[in-house]
This record gives structure tokens, sequence and C-alpha cells, in this order.
């Protein structure tokens, strides 16, 4: 495995007390595969990315678990090292891309000041053929002279194709796409998701997907990660998931999708009733239980150990699909 995630938590200290945003989270990643992590908000899939990296916010802390790229714990990369093994090994794809640019900087100038990070022995000439050559395999049309546009100049869309393209500035093996695809309509969310597939088969890089949106991850991911909680609820090959949930939760998502062409006056939009837990205030039992339809007194007592079922990890006590 190139990325292996294991028994990862990440506390936040906070005004109001200790923040649990991600707990025992384990997953792996492999060369050319794709990881899908989907879960509502607050779920702790973001964070989780965070980590990977190393980015989380200077009140955050990593209280447990490890991180490691090959043969490496990235917790034990420090200075030199650690600058080299972000955007050279690991990239990040932010969401929301209009905020992650400088507006002062023209598009040439952000993505030369990136190349050269990694590239300091580049010459300009050299820098400025490598930031054409990029925004070409995002296509990207007429890079030359969008080289000398500024972020404001360019639509949403293409200012997430730039960001993939810095991204890919340093020939990554890891691209983690945190929420690449948030705000975006679904023509250019297609658009995007089918330009990280054209990068995946063409440079071999692996990719974790971040989203909420379980609709457009399932149409190509290799294997999903549901998280809820903090928690990592189920985690299996995307079709195994898809066809038989084996976690409450899961079965709850996938039935809030509402299909292609069906109306409100034929069929009623499913709700998960309830609450996403209190982060402050865990549940001492499985955090899903409160609204879970299959809940056991069981389910209150401890948080369930994960168990294989039907091919897929699951963090349930009740067997079988559901």
């Amino acid at each position: 495995m190139i990325l292996t995630v294991e028994n990862l938590s990440v506390d936040f200290a906070t005004g109001g007390g200790l923040l649990h945003a991600v707990r025992d989270v384990s997953f792996t990643l492999d060369a050319g595969e794709v990881v899908g992590i989907v879960g509502e908000s607050g779920s702790g899939k973001s964070v989780t990315a965070q980590s990977i990296l190393r980015i989380i916010p200077a009140n955050g802390r990593i209280a447990a678990g490890d991180i490691r790229f090959r043969d490496r714990s990235v917790l034990a990369l420090d200075g030199e090292e650690l600058r080299r093994f972000r955007g050279r090994e690991v990239a990040m794809i932010f969401q929301e891309p209009g905020r992650s640019f400088d507006p002062i900087y023209s598009i040439g100038k952000s993505l030369a000041e990136t190349i050269r990070a990694h590239q300091p022995d580049l010459g300009e000439d050299e820098i400025r053929e490598r930031s054409i050559r990029l925004l070409e395999e995002v296509h990207v049309t007429n890079p030359e002279r969008r080289l000398e546009n500024f972020p404001h100049q360019f639509s949403g869309g293409l200012l997430q194709r730039i960001m993939i393209a810095h991204a890919l500035a340093s020939d990554p093996t890891v691209l983690i796409a945190d929420e690449p695809t948030t705000a975006l309509d679904v023509t250019i969310q297609a658009g995007i998701v089918d330009l990280l597939l054209e990068l995946r088969r063409r440079r071999n890089v692996a990719i974790l997907f971040i989203t909420h949106n379980l609709a457009l991850i399932s149409s190509f991911a290799d294997r999903l990660v549901v998280m809820y909680g903090g928690l990592v609820m189920e985690e299996g090959r995307t079709v195994d998931v898809l066809r038989s949930p084996r976690h409450p939760y899961t079965a709850g998502l996938l039935a809030s999708l509402v299909p292609f062409g069906a109306h409100h006056s034929q069929q009623s939009l499913f709700i998960l009733s309830g609450a996403p837990p209190n982060p402050m205030a865990p549940e001492p039992g499985c955090p899903f239980a409160p609204r879970c339809p299959l809940a056991k007194p069981g389910c209150r007592e401890a948080i369930p150990e994960i168990r294989t079922d039907g091919g897929s990890r699951v963090r349930c006590i009740v067997e079988g699909p559901k």
C-alpha cells in the first residue's frame, strides 16, 4: 500500500472543551486507486485529509494513531523532509478554489512559485514552459495568454482546473481532492471528475476523493469509506457498498438519493431523522444509535468494533444487509 492511515484520532482544543473530530480511523490507498471518503458535514472527512499532510489548525493535535507513506511514518517527518513530502509525494486539491488563490498574483506567478518551491534549480524559461504544459494537461485553452490573467478573470470550473495544475506541479504520487466539486454545477462537476480520472490513467496517480455527494463518488471510486461522528462506519469495494450496505447509516445515505426523473408527487424524499452527534460530547456507544432504526440496547453501551461482514468492514453489531 502506498498510504496507510492507522487508528487515527484528532482532537481540537476549544473554549468549550476538547472536540473529538476524528476517532480511530483506519484505511489504505494503493497506487493508482481511487478511494472515496463520504459522509455528512462534520463527520471528520476533511480533518482526516488535513492530518495526512499535517496541516490541521494550530489548536488541533493528532492524539493517537499513525499515517504511513510507503515505509515512512508521516508523523516522524520534520523540516525539509516534511516540506518535500507536501506536494512532491502527496498534493491536495482544496474546495472553493476562489478562496485559494492570492488575488494580486497572476496565474503564471502563482504557478511559478509552486514549481520553484520544489524545483529551485529551474530557470525562468523552464518554469514558464512547465507552467504552460501543466495548463494544457488540465485542458485550459490558450495557456500562454491565460498565464497573465488573474484569478477573478476565471470561472469556478477553470479555477479548479488551475488548482489541479498546481497540485500536479511536483508530480505527486497521491492526490487528495477535498470536495473539489463544491459550488460547481453538474456539468462542470462531471468535467472535473473526468479530468481526475484521465490523470489517474496517464500518471497512475492515486486519488483520495472527499465528498458528501455519494451519487457522484459512487460512479468512479474503487472503494468507499463511510464516516460518521469522526468514525469509519463502513469500508469496502464500491460495488459491494452500493449493492448491499452493511451499516444502517450507509443504507440511509443511499435511500436519500433521488433517482433522475423522480417527481415529488410520486416519490417521497427519504430523510434521516435526528441530528449529527455533538463532537464535544460524543455518545458513549455508536454515534448513529440515536438516529438508527435498527438500534439495540447494546448499541448505546460501547462503540462497536470494526468487523468484516459480506466483504466490507463495518462498525455495527447488527449483522447482514441493511
